[in-house]
């Protein structure tokens, strides 16, 4: 599990593509003193696992589910992604639940400076819509963030200075593509609802 507070970014330094999937070499300048082999890293909000590693740079590899319903498997030698460590027992809980399973992609439909912060906009995939509500949380590329605005087809989120700086968004433009994990909460409840409809019909 993550929490979507983003440690820091990696570069993609290394890509090969193989049948049945594609394998990323990353560097990175975080000190991830713990980094072991089978260790879960979420590289701009998809869970991967660590298959190999060395004092700056780790390996995962995607499997052909994650590169369809993914852009890491477009991603090319130079490009930045998002990393956070899955969240240990006893660290601080920050953000908000993040499985690191993304529900598919979007893309940015406009950027504004307001003051010293940011407003990102994003196109609303309908098959999210339900989930996705204002004030309510959802991840963006493995950032927790909170909804600022909701619309019929979109939404829109206020990007702080830290967070700007600390992640790949200050590298977003208009029409990039950016995973979206909705928050698993709705689901449950979305779940739970449906149980409960379905028993009152047999009853």
């Amino acid at each position: 599990m993550f929490t979507g507070i983003v440690e820091g970014p990696g570069e993609i330094v290394d890509v090969t593509d193989a049948d049945g999937g594609r394998r990323l070499r990353i560097r990175t300048d975080l000190t991830f003193d713990d980094l072991h082999h089978g260790q879960s890293i979420a590289v701009s909000g998809v869970c991967l696992t660590v298959e190999a590693f060395g004092d700056d740079w780790f390996e995962v590899f995607l499997a052909a589910e994650t590169v369809e319903k993914t852009y890491l498997g477009d991603v090319v030698e130079g490009d930045r992604v998002n990393l956070e460590r899955a969240l240990a027992a006893d660290d601080r809980f920050d953000g908000h639940i993040v499985q690191g399973h993304v529900d598919g992609t979007t893309t940015v439909a406009n950027v504004e400076r307001v003051g010293d912060d940011w407003f990102f906009e994003f196109d609303l995939p309908e098959s999210l819509a339900r989930y996705v509500v204002q004030k309510g949380s959802v991840c963006l590329d493995g950032i927790s963030l909170t909804v600022a605005d909701r619309h019929g087809d979109s939404f829109a989120v206020a990007i702080i200075p830290t967070t700007y700086d600390l992640t790949t968004l200050s590298e977003k433009a208009v029409g990039d593509p950016v995973h979206v994990e909705v928050d698993v909460v709705a689901k449950y409840v979305e779940s739970m609802l449906d149980g409960y409809a379905e028993r009152l019909v047999a009853e």
